[in-house]
């Protein structure tokens, strides 16, 4: 991490549990709520990433840095004595790698929103991460400001990618394994999405449509010619309706069904 590691300062022991920072906690997965700063888990296995992110995060008045981890297996005993609103997770530890504990906590009631830490060569990694239900990712060499915002993003209930990294995404998944990933016969994944997308309204679909293809709210709302809130509207509704985390598992889902 460019960003991080380019910082001064000793690397700091990583804290798995204990009691929660100040502040307080109303409960994983809440978001910071008002008066409340967000309260952030950092885990990765290089102290001194762990040390700049600190020293990032620690900075901004909105975030809270409760607890840190240095590896996948130590997150569950973090995540239950923290309580963190967002865990910032590497992807590559030597014990559990990011994705398994992100699959395992995602899996849990009421968890705390994931903001992947990773590096564009690992698409396929980052693929996993967003269906397991990860908010987001964020690349190693992410300037600290950036860095805030996605946290604050996250944390407020929306994913981190950017259309443009959206559509790249997919495109690179697309090209990579055309076939979505499965070698002859039926394809299950694409049976569940077209099943699933099959079970939409018209509008529903065009907006669904529309996030696959990695628009911003404000260009669904030209496109489709409906107001920025009507599109936001849909967009929760989709979200229910599929059983999805965030409007990038939509777009995920759309490619599965191969109508992008």
């Amino acid at each position: 991490m460019a960003a991080v590691a380019g910082m001064t300062g000793e690397g700091r022991e990583p804290v798995a549990s204990g009691p929660g920072g100040a502040g307080g906690s109303s409960g994983s997965g809440a978001g910071g709520g008002p008066g409340r700063p967000v309260r952030v888990l950092i885990v990765d296995d290089d102290a001194l990433v762990r040390a700049g992110l600190s020293m990032i995060l620690g900075g901004a008045p909105e975030l809270l840095v409760v607890g840190e981890a240095a590896d996948g297996d130590q997150v569950p005993a973090a995540v239950a004595a923290r309580e963190p609103d967002v865990v910032l997770m590497d992807i590559r530890m030597p014990r559990v790698d990011g994705l398994t504990a992100t699959e395992a906590l995602r899996a849990q009631p009421r968890p705390p929103e994931v903001l992947v830490l990773t590096t564009f060569d690992a698409d396929d990694q980052v693929l996993r991460a967003l269906r397991a239900g990860a908010a987001g990712f964020l690349l190693k060499d992410t300037p600290p400001a950036e860095i805030v915002r996605a946290v604050c993003r996250v944390a407020a209930g929306e994913a981190t990618l950017s259309p443009t990294v959206t559509r790249q995404l997919i495109r690179h998944v697309t090209a990579a394994d055309p076939a979505g990933g499965h070698r002859g016969g039926v394809d299950p994944r694409r049976e569940r999405a077209l099943r699933l997308m099959a079970g939409l309204s018209e509008r529903e679909r065009e907006v669904a449509l529309a996030l696959g293809a990695g628009r911003t709210n404000a260009e669904i709302s030209a496109e489709l010619f409906m107001s920025v809130a009507t599109v936001k509207a849909y967009v929760s509704r989709l979200l229910t309706k599929l059983d999805l985390n965030n409007r990038v598992q939509v777009a995920l889902l759309v490619h599965d069904a191969g109508l992008v």
